[in-house]
């Protein structure tokens, strides 16, 4: 069981324009980068019982808020948190810690940005984990009729 204790203390880090606050765990330029991007509404801790784990198999654990969440900045344009805006802050993440490219896993909202980061920063991703469904319309569903 993790112990609430052991989560990271934060670390605010400037990139992209903005401050993010960021936990992490594990070596650091250990050569084995692994970014942790939270869904909505949720926090950097909601990834506490995941880390302990990596950091134990050798990852470099670092776990974002994104803008606007925890103590990240919150621009007040909403333009200013778009997929080119999200997506640039994990690879100026990146240059912070001098990563030429990390393993992404996002969950929910941080999966459709990691995602993003592939299409938009296709050198800065060397793997991606999704834990999420992509963007379904709500419209009928005649499927569900054969259940």
């Amino acid at each position: 069981m993790f112990d609430a204790t052991n989560f990271p203390e934060p670390t605010s880090i400037d990139v992209n324009g903005i401050t993010l606050e960021v936990f992490e765990a594990g070596q650091e330029n250990a050569g084995r980068p692994i970014v942790l991007c939270h869904g909505w509404p949720e926090h950097a801790y909601s990834w506490r019982n995941q880390i302990p784990a990596l950091v134990a198999v050798g990852y470099h654990v670092i776990v974002p808020n994104q803008r606007g969440y925890g103590r990240s900045s919150r621009p007040e344009t909403v333009t200013d948190y778009d997929l080119t805006h999200l997506t640039s802050d994990l690879a100026a993440l990146l240059d912070h810690y001098n990563y030429d490219d990390a393993i992404f896993v996002g969950h929910d909202w941080g999966a459709n940005v990691v995602w993003g980061l592939a299409m938009l920063h296709p050198t800065r991703v060397s793997k991606i984990i999704s834990l999420a469904l992509p963007y379904q319309e709500r419209t009928e569903k005649p499927w569900i009729a054969f259940m």
